[in-house]
């Protein structure tokens, strides 16, 4: 009966998990969640997913739960399988995108035994879920069933939630966990298609064949009180000079329309991070969106008066100093109430949907723009005057993967290196480009599969630009490319080691080499090869932008190596600090 209970038990959870808007499943390969695979894997409602290494399967459901805004559940076995899962999890906790994780377990009674591949999964992730719950085990009972599909239906509702996140549901199975059909008792209320020859499906209870999830959670979206809301509007139209910070977030918030009527209503220039989903689009057109203010702010003589801040913590270093110091009144609008402001100087938390924020204060405010508005607008048009076609190497690079990228496209963007080159030389354009990245906790595994995983949620293009330290990590995720059918153009800028640590001040250690840059001498023209991808090599930026402009109009994935010496990029990055600052007075 065991074998049974879970073979129905498995699809009882692949229907709900669908009646509750997944589409997309990251199955892993494992004999105690079998249940769970062979009824996902069959369901026609759900497009599964074969991956073979769960960190980078972790990964590639972030991946595609940041581009479509849902989630895709990764089923694992147990033991350290979960384990590998916890970067993901990581990742998914601090920059708020939506996971459910589906790890199976030993039954109860095998706990603290020494049983094979028996591990305490009890609350296993800690703080970095939204929601831990044991689902009950199979048996051929109408409340557990039910309390079975209440607990998937809620679970989705908690990871799209606010603020979005991952949700751990252990998953206990007995042997036999294979698909048998032996006579016995079934429980009510499964699907249809998983009842056995003979089983009267009309003595199921009426709860249990709902047409749409089991549990509907409705999600209400937080406003400003009137009084709230005149106050926010009184410090904007009583301040000389202000700003509009847009931070990292993977749907632009707020959004677009919104950004545009607020920026429009209160003169302010807008200060949009690569990640933020305002610096490319075609609301660049209408509105004043400042992109290169990492390599110009310390030019800025005018400072804010009042400042509005959306998304997450900006990736900019000088802007977040330049904000630090300003002494403004600052406004943080986040709907979850979370506190994304590391240097502790803003004034204000609005606890409020971002969109309807700026929407609300967009038809209440009206005043002319100010000082800093046109400062900044004139140091805008003078430094792309001036840096277009002086980028250092690397910077080069990142400034061409999104000037040169199909419209629309997705674009990925590593840590370390290269996303603080894109905030740099990343120049605002109307292109419908959405970029993104791991901003939460900024690590520079899974980056591959990440992006992988956003590629397969999308129908637009893919591109990669990656460092070598970052595609050495999760090489294993490649394999995605075949068994999830992505195709992408991978960019890989290989500087042999870590380039970052040249901005540290331990670059004047006499270990720096060994201990820090690590450089490594891989040649990643086998890692290609392995997994069945062409690849290219070039030093030469004219040479990198006709390989760029052929992968992202070809079929298949190509993996474009670009060479790189990590202290004559940090060496010209320095000079062109330097001319920029002699330049525009800084």
């Amino acid at each position: 009966m065991a074998g049974e209970l879970n073979t129905l038990w498995g699809e009882a959870v692949a229907d709900e998990l669908v009646k509750a808007g997944v589409e997309t499943a990251v199955l892993c390969p494992g004999s105690r969640s079998t249940p769970l695979t062979i009824a996902l894997s069959e369901h026609p409602g759900v497009n599964a997913v074969s991956h073979l290494d769960e960190r980078s399967a972790g990964f590639f459901a972030l991946g595609y739960a940041k581009r479509t805004g849902r989630p895709a559940p990764v089923v694992c076995t147990s033991g350290t399988a979960l384990a590998n899962l916890h970067p993901a999890v990581v990742e998914a906790d601090s920059a708020r995108v939506p996971m459910v994780l589906l790890t199976a377990d030993r039954p109860p009674e095998l706990a603290d035994s020494g049983a094979n591949q028996t591990i305490d999964q009890e609350r296993f992730y800690g703080g970095s879920v939204r929601q831990y719950r044991k689902l009950p085990e199979p048996e051929a009972a109408d409340r557990k069933l039910r309390s079975l599909r209440t607990a998937l239906s809620r679970a989705v509702a908690t990871a799209t939630g606010v603020p979005s996140g991952p949700v751990h549901l252990d998953v206990p199975f007995r042997k036999p966990l294979e698909p048998t059909a032996p006579e016995g008792a079934v429980p009510k209320g499964v699907p249809d298609g998983s009842l056995p020859e003979g089983f009267d499906a009309g003595d199921r209870p009426a709860t249990a064949g709902r047409e749409g999830p089991f549990v509907a959670v409705t999600q209400g979206r937080a406003t400003l009180s009137a009084p709230d809301r005149d106050a926010v509007t009184a410090a904007i139209e009583d301040a000389e000079t202000g700003l509009i910070v847009c931070g990292p977030a993977d749907r632009p918030t707020p959004s677009r329309d919104a950004l545009a009527s607020f920026a429009r209503a209160s003169g302010f220039a807008v200060a949009a991070d690569p990640l933020s989903g305002h610096r490319f689009g075609p609301q660049t057109i209408d509105i004043a969106v400042c992109g290169g203010y990492d390599g110009y702010v310390s030019a800025v003589e005018s400072t804010p008066d009042v400042v509005v801040r959306f998304g997450a913590s900006p990736t900019s270093k000088p802007l977040r100093h330049y904000l630090r110091d300003s002494g403004a009144r600052q406004f943080i609008v986040d709907p979850g109430g979370g506190w994304r402001e590391a240097t502790f100087t803003a004034t204000d938390l609005l606890v409020a949907d971002p969109t309807r924020v700026a929407a609300d204060l967009a038809t209440a405010v009206d005043r002319e723009a100010g000082t800093l508005a046109t400062e900044l607008t004139d140091l805008e048009t003078a430094y792309w005057s001036f840096v277009g076609g002086e980028e250092p190497p690397e910077g080069a690079v990142l400034a061409d993967a999104v000037e040169f990228a199909p419209d629309p496209a997705t674009v990925f963007i590593s840590n370390s290196m290269p996303v603080r080159d894109l905030d740099r030389f990343g120049r605002p354009d109307e292109a419908d480009l959405t970029v993104l990245g791991n901003r939460g906790a900024s690590g520079i595994d899974g980056i591959t599969s990440t992006a992988l995983g956003a590629g397969h949620g999308t129908d637009d293009p893919l591109v990669l630009v990656t460092g070598d330290l970052a595609y050495y990590h999760d090489m294993n995720g490649l394999l995605a490319v075949a068994r999830a059918g992505v195709d992408a153009t991978i960019v890989c800028l290989n500087n042999d080691g870590g380039g970052i640590f040249h901005l540290l001040p331990i670059e004047d250690h006499g270990g720096f080499e060994e201990w820090f840059r690590t450089p490594h001498g891989l040649d990643f023209e086998h890692s290609a090869a392995l997994y069945d991808l062409e690849f290219a090599r070039t030093d030469d930026r004219s040479r990198l932008r006709e390989l760029y402009a052929d992968s992202t109009g070809a079929d298949g994935t190509q993996v474009i190596e670009y060479r790189t010496g990590s202290q004559r990029n940090h060496d010209d990055r320095r000079e062109l600090e330097r001319c920029v600052a002699e330049r525009l007075g800084s």
